[in-house]
């Protein structure tokens, strides 16, 4: 003999559980993905032998793909540190940028001296500081790409005046810089987008000055 409350106990607990799976499977579309990064190492040895080495190390990005639930936003959260060691008799120290280029449908994987912008659209670092703001807030269109550095501190300037610098100064021959969960925000971008960390690194010792740069590995922000 079926007993017919039992059969209908038996199929609210199995709706109940596909309603759950349902959830579930929504939350893990819209998750948020962490990335492991590889960082980076670049060594230079200036014209008077002074040995420059930049790291890039301990580097992540936790993705959002759709801030929003819109197509055309993304957040990232990235995290990293910067180091850079000089070698040599005359090293004085040096000034640290670290930033982040993101691109919109465009190709960032080349590499250049410092952050900058072809008319083309296809990243090669070779013009300047162009396109360089200071928040990681940015809305590209298609073919486009900025740059912008991570730190923002106040300072004063020569005459006592509250300013602004994006860098940090190291006296000697060791310096660092650590960023956690600094926020990349992109809106206007209908298709794929990209970013990748940078490390621009100024030396200064008795006989020249000279900069280095190191690029971090392109990743996707969906």
């Amino acid at each position: 003999m079926i007993n017919r409350k039992n059969v209908a106990r038996a199929a609210g607990v199995c709706a109940a559980a596909t309603i759950a799976v349902g959830l579930f499977s929504t939350g893990a579309a819209n998750a948020d993905t962490f990335v492991p990064l590889p960082g980076g190492e670049i060594t230079k040895t200036l014209s008077d032998g002074t040995v420059v080495t930049v790291r890039l190390v301990n580097e992540s990005a936790n993705i959002n793909p759709s801030l929003g639930s819109t197509p055309v936003h993304r957040n990232a959260w990235v995290s990293g540190s910067a180091r850079v060691e000089v070698s040599g008799d005359g090293a004085t120290g040096g000034k640290i940028r670290p930033g982040y280029v993101v691109g919109c449908q465009v190709n960032i994987d080349g590499g250049g001296a410092s952050a900058g912008v072809e008319a083309s659209g296809k990243w090669d670092g070779s013009d300047g500081d162009v396109g360089v703001n200071g928040g990681g807030n940015l809305s590209l269109g298609p073919g486009q790409a900025k740059a912008f550095y991570l730190l923002d501190r106040e300072v004063a300037d020569d005459f006592g005046n509250e300013d602004h610098s994006s860098q940090i100064t190291f006296k000697g021959t060791n310096g660092s810089v650590t960023w956690a969960d600094s926020t990349i925000g992109l809106s206007g971008c209908g298709g794929y987008a990209q970013a990748r960390a940078f490390v621009k690194v100024k030396v200064e010792t008795d006989n020249v000055m000279s900069y280095v740069t190191l690029w971090g590995q392109p990743f996707s922000l969906g």
